[in-house]
């Protein structure tokens, strides 16, 4: 990952309720918690891609009484990243959930997590190239289970990439079921349905590369 941003320190925004990042946490969290309803009271897993310190997921399972029938894994290349992560996993007590200070640049960083039932790429597209932002979705397929959610963000900075997201996700067997897009920012959240087979995971593979 690039080391021109301290993703630890970036986080700091989230410490503001008002803040646009919480406002858009807030998105990420419903959509994963009425995820997490609707697939009651099955077990399911759940893969987050650069997964920060992990609160989208960590903070809606910490609400939930039914936690301990998810299956996750966190992929984090920021170590103190990582770290917060793993202790907030450690006093939720969640046997079943791992965080791995990995590259999810690199493909080899998902083996024996894909295909889950959730995917989060949340804080990805907004860093990357346009031409990486394709590549890791025509990969997605090797992430997601039959029927599997995916949720991305993307700012919607000129030029706004995320109309060819969206395309782009539906060239690839995904049906949109959501995405939120507003006008008092310029924050995205999309919300995706896996239609198709999974793929087999390509190991060697270098997805994205973070350009800040």
């Amino acid at each position: 990952m690039s080391p021109k941003t301290d993703w630890n320190a970036w986080h700091e925004d989230y410490e503001d309720p008002s803040s646009l990042l919480s406002e858009r946490l807030r998105v990420v969290q419903r959509h994963i918690d009425d995820w997490l309803d609707e697939t009651a009271p099955a077990a399911v897993s759940v893969m987050s891609s650069c997964a920060g310190d992990g609160r989208d997921l960590l903070e809606v399972l910490e609400a939930r009484s039914d936690a301990g029938r998810v299956t996750a894994t966190l992929l984090e290349a920021d170590p103190r990243n990582a770290g917060r992560a793993a202790e907030h996993i450690s006093r939720l007590g969640l046997s079943h959930v791992e965080v791995r200070c990995a590259d999810a640049g690199m493909s080899d960083a998902y083996a024996g997590t894909v295909p889950s039932d959730l995917v989060l790429l949340c804080g990805i597209f907004g860093n990357v190239d346009d031409e990486d932002v394709h590549n890791t979705i025509s990969s997605a397929t090797q992430f997601c289970a039959n029927d599997s959610l995916l949720i991305w963000t993307r700012h919607r900075r000129t030029p706004d990439l995320t109309p060819r997201i969206r395309a782009w996700f539906s060239d690839h067997g995904f049906a949109e079921e959501d995405f939120v897009a507003p006008e008092h920012s310029i924050y995205s959240v999309g919300v995706h349905r896996f239609l198709g087979d999974p793929t087999p995971l390509r190991r060697g593979q270098r997805l994205f590369t973070f350009t800040r």
